[in-house]
């Protein structure tokens, strides 16, 4: 009797393999949930364009455009890595698609790492988006700042991907949409994203100098209209990233 060859083991695909396989699912659902597009597109470019047609708020000294579009990226980044993140990985974590993957060899570093590469691939297409809208307004930025102005996009969202996955995977879903957005609304208003922390009150500008979204929004600035790399806002972002991410690692929980 002829004895069929054993079939080889199933093994799991590389870690890189896994952490893209993941990123790109967690890309499509991005572009598919038209209320997260709405947040991280559609948003941004009605504040960007409120903010050429008028006077107010100030932005400070500098052209106005100028000003508002570094701004402006900031918001999306924090609308795409910490609004959109939180509260599709609330929900996820909700209906227990957190606690499938809990079990495969993804693990919550390369769950981390996928949601960091499909927010960077949004941001990609926001940012793009914004830009366009940008010079047909008239900005000009300073071409020489754009590899610092990655760097902030990169570790930016690093950070406030971390913030959100720390606020999804210790909340209630329902807890998480209504603080998820109205962080947004509080960042946008006094965490100087949109008018610079510069030209907040004094005690606010305080406050907003030691947050992400403002390190975030600085950082930008300093490198689109001055070309420049703003160490001490580079310092926030990473230390906010280091903190979120440790802290995220540590009480992340996979069941609601």
């Amino acid at each position: 009797m002829t004895t069929a060859p054993p079939r080889p083991a199933t093994r799991a695909a590389a870690p890189r393999r896994r952490v893209l396989a993941q990123a790109g699912f967690e890309t499509s659902t991005l572009l598919r949930n038209g209320e997260q597009l709405l947040v991280s597109l559609v948003l941004p470019a009605l504040v960007l364009i409120g903010l050429h047609a008028t006077g107010s708020p100030s932005l400070g000294p500098g052209r106005r455009i100028d000003v508002a579009v570094p701004g402006v990226i900031a918001l999306c980044v924090i609308s795409a890595s910490f609004t959109s993140q939180a509260i599709s990985t609330g929900f996820d974590r909700r209906y227990a698609v957190l606690r499938y993957l809990g079990t495969t060899p993804l693990g919550r570093g390369g769950l981390i790492a996928a949601k960091v590469l499909a927010t960077l691939a949004i941001e990609v297409i926001q940012i793009a988006v914004i830009a366009v809208i940008g010079v047909a307004l008239g900005w000009s930025p300073d071409l020489s700042g754009i590899p610092y102005a990655v760097l902030f996009v990169v570790l930016g969202t690093w950070a406030f991907v971390a913030l959100a996955l720390l606020l999804a995977g210790t909340l209630r879903s329902e807890a998480v949409l209504a603080l998820a957005n109205l962080i947004w609304v509080l960042l946008l208003v006094g965490g100087g994203v949109i008018v610079p922390r510069t030209e907040l009150p004094d005690g606010l500008s305080t406050v907003a100098a030691l947050l992400p979204s403002a390190g975030l929004a600085d950082g930008l600035r300093s490198a689109l209209v001055d070309g420049a790399l703003n160490l001490p806002a580079l310092g926030v972002v990473v230390a906010w990233g280091v903190l979120a991410t440790a802290l995220a690692a540590r009480f992340f929980r996979f069941d609601d």
